[in-house]
């Protein structure tokens, strides 16, 4: 196999576009294809592009071996024949008559009839030709790989349908920090120039992925949710605060999401989705500061009796400390979050830190915008007055429903015990949905995608047709689904890689016993059912079909995160292979049946077997035949030995020049034994007379990590427990009473590999590793949050009581959160942490004002139980305000499979 270079993000298609035709074979489809990438290649910020399928065109010089015996010729003698006729070189150069000239010398070959008239050798003074011993065909290379695209019952009405048209697919990378919508965009628009005028019209074109359109829908649908959001919050606004402080604290959102945006651009963030919903998420919060100040700004005024620019600025004074503490405990919540490991890392990192700049360009705004524009929409007094007289009778409705609860519990020790264990229950209470898995945990839910891949894999040695009919059989299974518009089955190649496939090297897949579905599905907002619950029915389907043809396969889809080897990866270390593979066979049946498993594998090879000619080195050193000679002339003889390309102009795909013996020839090895091999002293020596076809099992692949020789054993999860953890700890329950070929009683180890390979032993990896990383980052981001804010709270008031107090709350929020996502049935995600770490700078910052105000209280000589009563009766009305801004936001994302967690976090 050839040296394959290592694929990267920035080499993963945006565009592919498979080309079928009923009428035109899958040779000209291929030459047609790379006419139209070189013009695709013209759009500017394109970057690698290839082909896929289709019989390259080759001039084919099929050798027959009795001929070659009668004549007394060996295969290498017509290789060197038409490897000498075909070059050409510099040869000098030459003055003359005050002219440069340089010289040249030789000849290339441009057709099959100057092949065909190359001499050979000569016998008795007469010539021998290459057509005397060979058949010298122009025509398409021998299959070895197909294509071929089907229609499926959701297909385009009106449109062109096939049952299976032979195709080829053109697949256009983009440049690295180029726009990937505006570059699918331009690549469509030159495709559609080109119909017509380089693609014929018996000529089908047919849009196989644009990362362009699902980013471009991705980023309208989060835009449309921070258009809803900043409504949401400016309505609440609106009614909580009146309109005047309404319109100065509604203008503070778009300033300060345009000054974050600009912030991105200066920090070399692309905008996508992660760093809209970096926008989204702290919407609600953005509007807090300027809030608290220009409600503190109206307050002074209406109690000085006229509305003055100094009063606006001691208003600011007063409130500023605690705004102050209050922002910089939710940034202390938010930048520890930066620090996550692993692939997740980069893929979270917007949103603490554009989260971030949000948040200090709005405490900025508040302290300098939202004191200017308020003056600016100063009121009367007497508006003031009667703003005065509502917040009374507010204040008094309130009073009746808040009192007669909080001071029962305030005033009887009884009661506030009660409550007080009543909080604790339930938040353990809450907690052990966690235990008995009534709520799941999961590092991302399924996104709803546009596709997915069946990958199939027959017993290793299986002949390309078998694999081809396998692979038809699954397509006419899957174009069934009424959500399907259209398939590409790819045989003996690999379908265009994208980022799952980049990390799992489906690249390479190119043997005849491998072939590839991808499976084409309508928009998400024409069909009820998502891509995930689409690809387990497809897996419900195909399985037992698959199993039935011997053939194994996994339905594959895309990833919402980082994507990885698979969701469930056993990596088996062991003192020697054969304890590695019995170690990984047994994994393979638990694995099997584990509830939940499904698509389990392992990349070991199943015993298959080759030809090898066995070379009798005693006979050939007797007869002065070199085995290297014996190897080159049987690679020649067994197909595909390029000896150069012809030269035909402009033709961008290489036809080349290939030597070897017709496939009766070759698929009978019998018929070698006369195959003539020459000796060092010039005499023919038939091919039997050096050794003999023995067949022998193929040499196993051995996989390596860190240099230790290992074996994978793999899985996929599904149904409503989808995270690994649920699959390994059953295969873990049924390792129990195991033990390994070597004795040894075996577990699997969840934070590296297994010390020593002198006993048999295995790592947990795939999803895990990015799930146990982020959950632990996270864990201790959120541990370096609370002592962040710890440390501000002491600094601020000045005491250790306080701050315990004030943070106290903390984890009662699980309380809300875990209850709110079983009874919206949804994972528990690495969103949905975010959101709980988020929530504890908001918890604080309420806190803060709760405390400071009855702390100001008791100065003012009010008892201690009236403060703390006045403070939660009076400040409910703006922490309300706080939180229904932050949970409007929330709502905003709700629908979101990626941030439906983290929206449920801040709603509950």
């Amino acid at each position: 196999m050839p040296l394959v270079k290592p694929k990267g993000i920035d080499d993963v298609p945006v565009v592919t576009v498979t080309l079928w035709s009923e009428e035109v074979d899958d040779a000209v489809l291929r030459s047609l294809a790379f006419d139209v990438l070189q013009r695709l290649k013209e759009v500017p910020d394109t970057g690698q592009g290839f082909v896929v399928g289709g019989r390259a065109q080759q001039v084919r010089v099929e050798v027959l071996p009795e001929r070659l015996a009668g004549h007394a010729i060996s295969l290498d003698q017509v290789a060197n024949t038409i490897r000498s006729a075909n070059a050409e070189k510099g040869a000098g150069s030459v003055e003359s008559t005050g002219t440069h000239f340089r010289v040249s010398a030789g000849h290339f070959l441009k057709t099959a009839d100057e092949v065909k008239r190359l001499v050979v050798a000569t016998r008795h003074g007469n010539p021998i030709y290459v057509s005397d011993v060979a058949n010298v065909i122009d025509h398409a290379e021998e299959t070895s790989r197909m294509v071929n695209h089907f229609s499926g019952p959701a297909a385009v009405e009106d449109g062109p349908i096939t049952d299976g048209a032979s195709a080829v697919t053109i697949a256009v990378a983009k440049k690295q920090g180029t726009n990937g919508v505006t570059v699918a965009d331009a690549l469509l628009a030159k495709l559609e120039s080109l119909k017509g005028r380089i693609i014929p019209s018996n000529v089908h074109a047919a849009i196989t992925r644009n990362y362009g359109k699902t980013a471009d829908d991705k980023v309208n649908e989060l835009l449309f949710s921070l258009l809803g959001a900043a409504f949401a919050v400016s309505l609440l606004s609106w009614f909580s605060i009146g309109r005047r402080p309404a319109i100065v604290v509604i203008t503070i959102i778009p300033v300060v999401i345009l000054i974050t945006i600009w912030s991105a651009w200066a920090l070399n963030y692309t905008i996508n989705r992660v760093s809209l919903f970096a926008l989204i998420f702290p919407i609600g919060i953005l509007v807090d500061d300027a809030t608290v100040v220009v409600e503190n700004i109206f307050r002074r005024w209406l109690h000085d009796g006229e509305t003055r620019i100094d009063t606006a600025v001691d208003a600011v004074r007063e409130v500023g400390n605690p705004t102050i503490i209050a922002t910089l405990t939710v940034l202390a919540a938010l930048l520890p979050m930066g620090f996550v490991s692993g692939m997740m890392g980069p893929y979270m990192l917007p949103i603490p830190l554009l989260g971030s700049v949000a948040m200090i360009f709005s405490l900025f705004s508040a302290f300098v915008f939202t004191p200017w524009f308020a003056y600016k929409l100063r009121p009367r007094l007497a508006a003031l007055r009667k703003a005065e007289l509502h917040e009374e009778k507010f204040q008094h409705a309130i009073g009746r429903i808040y009192r007669p609860v909080i001071e029962p519990l305030i005033k009887s020790r009884r009661k506030g015990m009660i409550f007080l264990v009543s909080i604790v229950v339930a938040f353990f209470l809450a907690c052990t949905l966690f235990y008995t898995q009534t709520v799941a945990v999961k590092m991302l839910p399924f996104d709803n995608k546009p596709e997915f891949n069946v990958v199939v894999n027959m017993p290793e040695g299986t002949a390309l047709p078998e694999t081809a009919n396998v692979s038809f059989r699954l397509v006419e299974a899957l174009r069934g689904m009424p959500e399907v518009t259209a398939l590409q089955s790819y045989v003996g190649t690999a379908s265009p890689f994208n980022f799952n496939g980049m990390v799992r090297h489906y690249y390479l897949r190119e043997e005849p016993w491998q072939a590839d579905i991808q499976v084409m599905l309508l928009d998400k907002g024409e069909r009820e059912r998502s891509s995930h619950e689409i690809a387990e029915d497809a897996r419900r389907l195909l399985t037992p079909m698959a199993k039935e043809m011997g053939a194994r396969i996994a339905v594959v889809e895309m990833p919402p995160g980082p994507p990885v080897l698979q969701t469930v990866v056993a990596e088996v270390y062991g003192p020697d292979h054969e304890t590695r593979q019995q170690v990984s066979r047994d994994l393979i049946d638990m694995f099997e049946a584990a509830p939940g498993l499904v698509d389990v594998d392992s990349y070991m090879t199943d015993p298959y077997e080759r030809w090898h000619f066995e070379v009798d080195t005693e006979k050939a050193t007797r007869r002065g035949v070199l085995v290297e000679t014996i190897n080159q002339n049987l690679d020649m003889a067994m197909g595909g030995y390029r000896l150069g390309d012809v030269k035909r102009g402009r033709e961008l795909d290489p036809t080349y020049l290939v030597i070897q013996l017709p496939l009766h020839s070759r698929s009978q090895l019998s018929r070698l034994s006369n195959l003539p091999i020459r000796s060092e002293d010039g005499s023919i020596i038939p091919l039997s007379e050096l050794g003999r076809f023995v067949r022998l099992k193929e040499d196993p692949i051995i996989y390596h990590k860190d240099l230790r020789p290992m074996e994978y054993v793999v899985g996929e999860m599904e149904g409503r427990l989808g995270a690994p953890i649920y699959g390994m700890l059953a295969v873990e329950d049924a390792l129990k009473d195991y033990k390994a070929p070597d004795g040894v009683a075996i577990s699997g180890t969840l934070t590296g590999a297994p010390a020593d390979d002198a006993v048999s032993g295995f790592e947990w990896s795939g999803e895990w590793v990015v799930t146990y990383e982020t959950f632990r980052d996270m864990g201790l981001a959120f541990a370096a949050a609370l002592v962040l804010i710890f440390i501000l709270l002491v600094w601020e008031f000045g005491n250790f009581i306080h701050p315990a107090v004030i943070m106290a709350p903390i984890p009662l929020t699980l309380i809300g959160i875990i209850p709110g996502h079983w009874l919206l049935g949804a994972e528990f995600t690495a969103t949905s942490m975010i959101g709980f770490i988020a929530l504890a700078g908001i918890e604080v910052r309420n806190s803060i004002l709760l405390v400071d105000f009855a702390k100001n209280e008791v100065h003012r000589g009010v008892h201690y139980t009236e403060a703390v009563v006045r403070a939660g009766q009076i400040r409910m009305r703006p922490i309300w305000v706080t939180d229904l801004t932050m949970m409007a936001g929330a709502f905003a994302i709700m629908f979101d499979p990626i941030f439906e967690g983290m929206a449920i976090s801040l709603l509950f």
